[in-house]
């Protein structure tokens, strides 16, 4: 953009970036003359995690079609920059069936003389130690490799050039919610994730049959449970009230009848398997039909109810356009799916060119996820890869979406719930650790046990016993209070094992073992943008800096405030003057516009 550009763009932008609010619910494709660099800056926001200014740019070039072919139609873009997963190898095979609990690990061993690979102690003190460390060391280093998985995918999201790709992958992890936290491994968690980046635009019925038979969701949704005689209908009502078809579609009976169809689906490790033992063969009768149906005999009726094709449609319309759908357009978008027989892309190529997603009450009214927002932050401002400070774990649990671990099986609330006081003021701390990072207070949560193991740690180091070091002292000490002190101290003292001093050992072990995530900073030059965009005064800055950042403009009071700010602290209004020093002044009023509510939406 030339100084020109600037003034004209923002008073663009100042007027009214989106079409009319009578394309409300309109389905009608817009046209090459509807088409503006603010139409193709909000398709890249929505049907991904935003761009810089030229990436817009060369969208805003092509014609509407070509644009949303260029997101949707991914595959033929070249993508092959992107590594990996580089597993740290922290599984063996004697993790294999991993139990539910410490209890059940040392149980497992006094019954067999082994349990997770490692043999009870022949003789000596604590003898079934070696157990009990070695199940601490799993749940630490799962977690840990996992919390590296989430990682890893989250620079997918600022690397990619597949950017749709990975934003329904994201909408897939929220609507088959499964997590470490129950999973226990960071394989099954992979595995999914590979699933849901393969079939993210592909056919929801594969997709929901491969989901369904996924190890990840298998033991999430216990199946394990689910057995002939005494089915567990955990997976079957979790299937039709979040999965296809919503609450109020099926009744109790139906729950039962498809969990009875589901008895016998188990993993195998990585793999699904049925056991025939456990599996009821017998007649069932579901939504009105009866047959010796299995698994997924019931998903595939499911799929053939009106209901859920309208269901999923209206799931993805709330996801990239707004909050409220008519009925009459929760209809048509399910027609549409059901007539394309569940292949999710030809669905998006009709919201993406719809009048109804580029008209009035569509732009600027969606509040940005967490995640979406660290990814668009990044994004938007340049960088490239996902830096290791500030933490995405310690930013993402603030602002309340800790990826590969949402909070239930329904995943995580949208829209306002992801505002609340706190975690705008985290929003804006977020904004603030980008822009200037603490590195000199930086510390790796990865490195941090928690205060408990800690003290047992220092404890030992200091020179006492392990049973000594493990017993918890009184209030005035740092410990617990009356009863639950006392059962502590009997379990610190257990003859056959030390469950504190296993915790510290098994993380020990984990932090040895995991590979560290790379620590630095984000790397974007804001004062190269602004030169390079035509910018020379402050408030030609501004204005490149607001387009870059906001999808909704802020008033004419708001910028004119920016631009005396930067003045302030540039010193002078001209851009040449205070090249050598300008970066400062430049992020620190970027800070000022990612903290606002503006920010927030897209």
């Amino acid at each position: 953009m030339d100084n020109k550009s600037f003034v004209r763009g923002y008073q663009n932008v100042l007027r009214s970036p989106s079409g009319p609010a009578r394309w409300a619910d309109d389905l009608t494709p817009i046209t090459v003359s509807d088409w503006s660099y603010d139409f193709a800056a909000h398709l890249i926001e929505r049907a991904g995690f935003g761009g810089t200014p030229e990436e817009i740019a060369r969208l805003a070039a092509m014609t509407p079609e070509r644009a949303v072919a260029y997101l949707v139609d991914y595959k033929s873009v070249p993508n092959d920059h992107l590594e990996p997963f580089d597993a740290s190898g922290v599984w063996d095979p004697g993790l294999r069936d991993f139990p539910l609990s410490r209890v059940a690990a040392t149980r497992r061993a006094e019954r067999t003389g082994e349990a997770l690979g490692v043999q009870v102690k022949p003789e000596g003190e604590r003898r079934l130690q070696p157990v009990v460390d070695r199940f601490f060391y799993w749940l630490r280093a799962t977690l840990l490799e996992t919390r590296r998985l989430a990682n890893w995918w989250a620079d997918r999201m600022v690397a990619t050039a597949h950017p749709l790709e990975e934003k329904m992958a994201l909408f897939w992890h929220g609507h088959f919610a499964t997590g470490e936290e129950k999973v226990r491994d960071y394989r099954k968690m992979e595995q999914q994730l590979a699933l849901l980046h393969r079939q993210a635009t592909g056919n929801f019925r594969e997709l929901l049959i491969e989901v369904a038979r996924g190890p990840a969701m298998l033991v999430y949704l216990d199946a394990g449970q689910n057995v002939k005689g005494a089915p567990n209908e955990n997976f079957a009502r979790e299937v039709m009230e979040l999965f296809t078809m919503g609450v109020g579609h099926y009744s109790e009976a139906d729950i039962r009848e498809a969990a009875r169809a589901f008895t016998g689906w188990i993993d195998d490790d990585l793999a699904f398997k049925v056991d025939p033992a456990k599996h009821d063969d017998a007649p069932k009768t579901f939504l009105g039909r009866t047959g010796n149906f299995d698994g997924v005999d019931i998903l595939r009726i499911i799929l053939e109810q009106k209901v859920t094709a309208e269901y999923i449609s209206a799931k993805l319309y709330r996801y990239f356009v707004r909050e409220d759908i008519s009925p009459a357009m929760q209809a048509r978008l399910g027609a549409a799916l059901r007539d394309n027989d569940y292949e999710i892309a030809p669905l998006l190529r009709t919201i993406f060119l719809s009048r109804d997603f580029y008209s009035e009450p569509s732009f600027g009214t969606r509040i940005k996820g967490p995640i979406e927002l660290v990814v668009s932050t990044y994004r938007k401002l340049g960088a490239r890869h996902l830096p290791g400070i500030p933490d995405l774990y310690v930013v993402s649990r603030e602002l309340g979406q800790i990826l590969l671990n949402p909070p239930t099986v329904a995943g995580w609330a949208q829209g306002r719930a992801w505002i609340t006081p706190g975690q705008l003021l985290a929003r804006g701390n977020f904004a603030r650790d980008v822009l200037f990072p603490d590195i000199l207070n930086f510390t790796d949560p990865n490195f941090n046990p928690g205060a408990e193991i800690r003290r047992v740690n220092d404890r030992i180091l200091a020179g006492m016993d392990i049973r000594e070091a493990t017993i918890e002292r009184g209030p005035g000490e740092g410990g617990m209070e009356g009863g639950d002190m006392t059962m502590a101290n009997v379990i610190a003292g257990a003859e056959d094992f030390n469950t504190r001093y296993g915790s510290l050992v098994g993380f020990q072990e984990a932090v040895r073992k995991i590979k560290p995530i790379p620590r630095a900073a984000a790397q974007f030059d804001l004062s190269l943008a602004v030169v390079s965009a035509g910018a020379k005064t402050a408030a030609d800055a501004v204005d490149h800096l607001t387009i870059r950042l906001l999808r909704v403009p802020v008033d004419a009071e708001v910028r004119s405030a920016l631009i005396a700010f930067l003045e302030k602290q540039l010193g002078t209004g001209d851009l040449d003057r205070a090249a050598s020093y300008s970066e400062r002044p430049l992020r620190l009023t970027a800070h000022l516009i990612m903290s606002t509510p503006e920010f927030q939406l897209c």
